[in-house]
């Protein structure tokens, strides 16, 4: 699950709220964890603070609890070094987002992610999230990198579930994928997907874990069924209010989610009582 990073008033990390965060959901059918991903504020973090969050998050973890590390920047040498920073704070494994900012040919795209993967010490997870990045990794380009030694799976928070379906086909069946999608998380794992990297799980980890269960026990229709019990929650945390409503939603649970890092504000007083009442509906 891609694990908030809580900020405190002052806007600094606040790495005893972390553990604490990281314990909670660790405890709940979390079967690894994801700091240093777009729900943890990362493009707002330097590389210094990344690295500590990612040894905070890999210290209060625990030791049978992997730690994918989000180490992505728009260039090589940044996310070169913050691959190396993340394997010598114990994270277990790199998710790297696609470069962005400038627009790039997929033949470049492929080209970064061989370049990173080559001098990483980590295996290294592609992060595709278009909305993001304004970049689509193809099929054609994962199923091309799969074949490399060192690149072990992907990410997809592209929401199309016939495009994760053919990332799906067209890769090995050691290569994972992942959905970072949650509104159709049990679609996606009907259709293939190894299990998810899904928002809502900050939130409600027992509901995410408890859809994979029922879909690993052949119970899809169950699974279905639970993942819409989500489905509210999933909207307000991502496409309506993004990290500002996933901190509130967390709030809702008495989590020490803290403050969103600036440019993020608030969500408004009666924003945050409506995901308090969604959060209740959804809970088990």
């Amino acid at each position: 699950m891609p694990l908030v990073t809580p900020f405190d008033d002052a806007g600094t990390v606040d790495h005893g709220a972390l553990r604490e965060l990281t314990d909670w959901v660790t405890g709940r059918g979390v079967d690894f964890v994801v700091p240093c991903g777009s729900n943890s504020e990362s493009e707002l973090l330097t590389l210094e603070e990344r690295a500590a969050v990612v040894e905070t998050v890999a210290e209060a973890a625990p030791a049978e609890t992997p730690v994918l590390a989000g180490t992505g920047h728009p260039g090589l040498v940044e996310t070169r070094e913050q691959t190396r920073r993340a394997a010598a704070a114990g994270a277990d494994a790199a998710l790297v987002v696609s470069p962005y900012y400038y627009k790039h040919a997929e033949a470049s795209i492929g080209a970064y992610y061989r370049e990173v993967a080559d001098d990483a010490a980590l295996p290294v997870y592609l992060y595709n999230v278009p909305k993001y990045t304004g970049v689509t990794l193809s099929p054609a380009l994962v199923a091309d990198l799969a074949g490399h030694a060192n690149v072990a799976g992907l990410k997809d928070s592209g929401g199309d579930l016939e495009t994760l379906l053919r990332f799906v086909e067209s890769t090995p069946d050691d290569f994972a994928v992942f959905a970072g999608s949650g509104g159709t998380y049990a679609h996606a794992l009907e259709a293939g997907a190894d299990g998810g990297i899904l928002a809502f799980a900050n939130v409600l980890p027992e509901r995410a874990a408890e859809v994979y269960r029922l879909h690993e026990a052949g119970k899809d229709a169950e699974s279905r069924q639970v993942n819409r019990r989500c489905a509210a929650v999933n909207r307000a945390v991502t496409s309506e209010h993004g990290v500002p409503g996933l901190k509130a939603a967390m709030r809702a649970r008495d989590l020490p989610a803290g403050r969103a890092r600036s440019p993020h504000r608030p969500v408004a007083s009666d924003i945050e009582t409506s995901i308090q009442s969604l959060v209740a509906d959804a809970l088990p």
